[in-house]
């Protein structure tokens, strides 16, 4: 049987989840002004989705899956994971905790210098440090790549969702970082609720 987090798979897991929902250096792109409008439209989404939660499907590089349940307020995010083994992952106020229960392991880290931290700051700017490096329509659908200006390490963030009607939904969010390997969340049951989750979710505590 497979080792639920390999080395390297769970390094991997770590710093992909930093820059999971912001990103890395790229090359911005001349926007139109339609393409500046969708823009607008994920910036004012991430920063009014107030009680976001959805079932994801977590994929990483080498094909292994985990799930669980993501809650989101702007500025502040948490995993929790029911496979491979309980996990949870919260991050809020510039900090983050990552707490492995079957391991018994307590990570915390700082977000100030980490892509993460930019985009749960308070509002969010798809500007400034984080530049747009794509922006597809499909049927129903818009997707968003970002990118960190001025960082070292390369690497990109994508965001998809449905768009039907101009109501935007959160559907993916990928990663891929400068080694090309891929780290991607499918979400299903998105909803947001217009009510901000109750401030004892995102304690950066190892008990709850």
């Amino acid at each position: 049987m497979k080792p639920a987090f390999p080395f390297a798979t769970r390094r991997l897991m770590m710093g992909g989840l930093l820059t999971l929902l912001a990103a890395c250096a790229g090359t911005p792109v001349q926007q139109q002004p339609d393409q500046q409008a969708d823009i607008a439209r994920v910036e004012a989404y991430l920063n009014t989705s107030d009680g976001l939660q959805a079932n994801f499907v977590q994929t990483w590089p080498d094909g292994g899956k985990g799930q669980g349940v993501m809650h989101y307020d702007p500025g502040r995010l948490r995993l929790d994971y029911e496979t491979p083994g309980s996990m949870k992952l919260v991050a809020e106020n510039g900090h983050l905790l990552f707490v492995d229960h079957r391991r018994e392991s307590v990570t915390r880290m700082s977000l100030g210098h980490q892509p993460l931290g930019l985009l749960l700051d308070q509002p969010v700017h798809l500007s400034g440090l984080i530049s747009v490096t794509a922006v597809q329509h499909g049927q129903n659908s818009l997707q968003v790549s970002l990118a960190r200006r001025d960082s070292e390490s390369q690497g990109i963030l994508t965001l998809g969702f449905s768009d039907i009607a101009g109501k935007l939904s959160l559907l993916v969010i990928e990663m891929t970082d400068v080694e090309h390997q891929h780290i991607r969340l499918d979400l299903t049951g998105t909803t947001v609720s217009g009510q901000k989750w109750p401030d004892a979710m995102f304690t950066l505590s190892a008990d709850n």
